[in-house]
């Protein structure tokens, strides 16, 4: 099957719709990310087969050929099943004192100044890697 995208005219003609997510990880510069599609198959007036990826509403292109990183646009980037970046994140808040789920009492000075965690490969293939025995 080809791929089409931008061809939103056609997207109340889809013959089957699919729901598929993945988890994407950059090898140049280790951030992490996941998104979920909606992959609508068609036939167009020749009787050829193709589909839409739709992302957030918009059509784009497949994230299986050619996906590039958010941060640094960069093509290097590992597709992974669904949850693996969700679950890599989990385990590091857990490793890293993350306060458990529930009330929480402000503290005197909100840490405002404090930056957001930036997601580097080593974060994300921790899990995976194998200790030495």
């Amino acid at each position: 099957m080809s791929e089409i995208a931008g061809h939103s005219g056609l997207r109340g003609t889809a013959t089957a719709v699919v729901h598929e997510s993945y988890s994407f990880a950059c090898m140049r510069c280790g951030h992490g990310w996941e998104q979920s599609y909606e992959i609508e198959h068609h036939t167009d007036a020749d009787g050829q087969e193709f589909v839409l990826y739709v992302a957030d509403g918009h059509v784009v292109p497949s994230p299986l050929s050619r996906p590039s990183c958010h941060n640094c646009d960069g093509h290097v980037v590992r597709i992974m099943r669904a949850g693996q970046v969700s679950s890599v994140r989990g385990a590091a808040e857990r490793h890293h004192g993350a306060p458990q789920a529930g009330p929480v009492e402000a503290s005197e000075a909100p840490a405002q100044d404090k930056e957001p965690h930036h997601w580097h490969l080593s974060d994300l293939l921790h899990p995976f890697q194998r200790k030495a025995s």
